[in-house]
């Protein structure tokens, strides 16, 4: 239905059904068509286009927030899942936190409870990765101020402060023993910077080693674990700063004395300082050592070796006292020696690099590791083994008549013009080769024990192979043989080899610790006990929980009377031969000396092997000068000031006293 308006100036004509009006001006009555509804059509569809595309924006922030909240979701999720336990424990790292106590390492003591090492506290200068300020430049200010108080490389402390996990908690060391001032100094330090520490450790004090160097082979030593066994040392529960036994009975005796470390929870504060203790798992301290060392005998070898050493100009020598009724070392001295505290309180790089470049090599234990052509000493198992082959007896003589010739060939006796009619007590007592030759290799029609038997016999009496003693680095000696020199030489085995294996020449070498056992075995009647260190183990109470027995490696092999017949031998040498220097003593002693070709430019090594008393053997003393010369006259004064040292210090005040005349 059309309608009709008007207004002031118009009049309006139109439906609303339709898209039009027409409109009259009033002031010229003139009709014109006006499409009212275009004009907001246009505007509603304007709108409408508006409206469409703010819905397509919001549904695309929509989507960006929905991914965005799936994404956080998820990683969420897998940090709680899978990572929750490692973000908590750092998180709890910031509050609480577990510290390692290391466990106090077990001390050692003699055979009389003298104290030969302890612990003494110690400072170290720490540092803790998680409290450190994660800025490069924060941290090479703190390697710079370590340095000053370490005496280390600041390039090499930053390098330490750069690989360490930011997120580790345990202390890494960076010095250790530090002086009174270097610890104030580090207090100070601790109070400027976040994560720096003064730590308080144990380290280890040898005793005697000031006065009686030549502990330092027998004890050893401790040091920080080599990178290369790290991992080895860590799977056992050790930590990365832990100190390990490195030589010595410390190296050997390790497990005993280190202990069972403890742990303790604790609450810190933001400076990662301790505020309350929450747990405490106590340390087990290690176990104690006693040796069957004695420190007075030991100190009393060492200043007789010096003695001779300092008399003669010569710089190396061994001395070893044993026990022959059980195997226990009694004095071990090897010389030139050192310091065993300079390691345990951090050598330094030169007293290290003095102590390498040393021509005399007083790192080397020559008492277990050294091996040497043993000269006349190897005598009394040539004369063993001829009585245990019935190929001799107590009779059986052979003249001396200064050497002997085996075809364009001679082999001295060390006496010109010989010896005369010799048995095998004289050939000991007078050491006397043309015996020896006879015996061992034959002569004319009389058939000797040969390489293969003199080789079995030195092998039962300990030579070639390791005695077992409880120090690292024993060597085993070496006893030649036909098929060795063919094999390593591309050379035929001669009479002549034979003859200076039977004398204690030649390719054969032995350990003096062999030498001393050897001896120890003829001592006591025929038993090689395993050479030991150790008397008994103690718990931290000092209570025995452990007694070491002796160990017997072989027994039985030569009949008690051969031995007895070797012992009158080595009775007669004091009485009659060779070491008639011990003839003074308050103290029966049966003895052997041996004076050892080693090079043709170099003098010999002089050699004496003895034990007493002689009817009831309670001590073995052996002696070796090397480069010495005669074992008569340089290595039995040796042997003769301990053995006296021994007697009146020692042996029962009542035994009577051998009142023959020094010579």
């Amino acid at each position: 239905m059309s309608q009709r308006f008007k207004a002031d100036n118009f009049d309006i004509f139109g439906s609303p059904q339709n898209s039009g009006y027409l409109v009259n001006r009033k002031s010229n009555n003139k009709w014109f068509e006006v499409d009212l509804f275009s004009s907001h059509n246009r505007s509603l569809n304007n709108n409408a286009t508006q409206a469409s595309v703010d819905q397509k924006i919001i549904n695309l922030w929509l989507v960006v927030l929905f991914i965005g909240l799936s994404v956080l979701g998820a990683r969420t999720a897998y940090l709680q899942l899978f990572e929750g336990t490692y973000f908590r424990s750092i998180a709890e790292g910031n509050r609480v936190r577990i510290l390692d106590i290391k466990a106090t390492r077990g001390v050692i003591y003699d055979r009389n409870n003298q104290l030969l090492v302890e612990n003494i506290p110690s400072f170290s200068l720490v540092i803790v990765p998680v409290d450190l300020s994660k800025k490069t430049e924060d941290r090479q200010q703190i390697a710079n101020e370590l340095a000053k108080i370490s005496q280390k490389p600041a390039n090499e402390i930053f390098d330490i402060l750069m690989n360490q996990s930011p997120y580790s908690y345990q202390p890494v060391v960076i010095a250790e023993n530090l002086t009174q001032d270097q610890a104030i100094a580090a207090k100070i330090l601790a109070g400027r910077f976040l994560g720096i520490g003064l730590q308080i450790d144990n380290s280890r004090n040898y005793l005697k080693s000031g006065e009686v160097q030549s502990f330092s082979h027998l004890l050893g030593y401790t040091g920080k674990i080599d990178e290369t066994k790290l991992q080895e040392y860590l799977a056992k529960g050790y930590l990365i700063d832990d100190s390990v036994g490195k030589s010595g009975l410390e190296m050997s005796y390790e497990k005993e004395l280190k202990g069972i470390n403890g742990r303790q929870q604790v609450e810190v504060d933001a400076t990662g300082e301790a505020k309350e203790i929450l747990a405490y798992q106590k340390p087990v301290s290690g176990d104690n050592l006693v040796l069957t060392i004695d420190v007075d005998l030991q100190k009393q070898a060492e200043l007789s070796l010096k003695k001779v050493l300092q008399k003669t100009n010569k710089k190396r020598g061994v001395v070893i006292a044993t026990d022959p009724t059980s195997g226990g070392i009694l004095a071990l001295v090897s010389l030139p020696a050192y310091d065993n505290n300079l390691f345990s309180r951090g050598i330094s790089q030169k007293d290290l690099s003095d102590l390498i470049s040393d021509p005399n090599h007083p790192l080397y234990s020559r008492a277990v590791s050294g091996e040497y052509p043993p000269g006349s000493t190897f005598k009394l198992i040539v004369a063993c083994a001829a009585l245990q082959e019935k190929l001799i007896n107590q009779n059986t003589s052979f003249m001396s008549t200064g050497g002997i010739s085996v075809s364009r060939w001679f082999f001295p006796d060390w006496k010109a013009g010989g010896h005369g009619l010799t048995n095998v007590t004289k050939a000991i007592a007078e050491s006397v080769n043309t015996f020896f030759y006879i015996i061992g290799g034959g002569y004319n029609d009389f058939k000797g024990l040969g390489v293969a038997n003199i080789k079995k016999y030195a092998e039962q009496f300990g030579l070639n192979k390791e005695l077992g003693v409880d120090l690292p680095n024993e060597s085993a000696g070496f006893v030649p043989s036909e098929e060795w020199k063919e094999k390593i030489k591309k050379e035929i085995w001669y009479i002549g080899d034979t003859y200076h294996f039977a004398i204690g020449q030649g390719d054969l070498s032995a350990t003096p610790l062999q030498v001393a056992f050897w001896t120890l075995a003829i001592a006591n009647g025929g038993t090689l006990y395993q050479p030991h260190l150790l008397k008994s183990v103690l718990d931290n109470n000092n209570q025995v929980i452990k007694e070491i027995k002796p160990v017997v490696l072989s027994q039985n092999f030569i009949d008690p009377k051969n031995i007895a017949i070797v012992g009158q031998g080595m009775r007669q040498t004091v009485l009659s031969g060779s070491g008639r220097y011990f003839g003074s003593l308050p103290v029966e002693v049966a003895a052997k000396t041996g004076t050892a070709e080693w090079a043709s430019n170099k003098p010999t090594h002089a050699w004496v092997t003895t034990f007493a008393p002689y009817k009831d053997p309670k001590i073995v003393v052996t002696v070796l000068v090397e480069e010495g010369g005669e074992g008569s006259s340089v290595a039995a004064p040796v042997a003769y000031d301990i053995l006296n040292w021994w007697a009146e210090n020692r042996l029962n005040p009542t035994t009577t006293p051998n009142i023959a005349v020094k010579p």
